[in-house]
């Protein structure tokens, strides 16, 4: 199916939003993660079932100062 991640249309046979980001090398990352404008916390994300045309961000924390 297609979606679109941090506004890039990519193709994926994820069906839920924990194995995009497995699919995608997220892995263990500590990131944020929002689903059509909706954030969508950690322990939902293995529930969240994905749909054709969802817009995914993935936003990891930057460090620096």
């Amino acid at each position: 199916m297609r979606l679109q991640l941090n506004g890039e249309p990519v193709d994926t046979e994820a069906a839920t939003l924990q194995a995009l980001l497995l699919e995608r090398d997220y892995g263990d990352a500590v990131v944020a993660t929002a689903v059509n404008g909706r954030f969508v916390p950690g322990p939902a994300r293995a529930d969240l079932k994905l749909n054709p045309g969802d817009l995914i961000e993935v936003l990891a924390p930057m460090q620096g100062g």
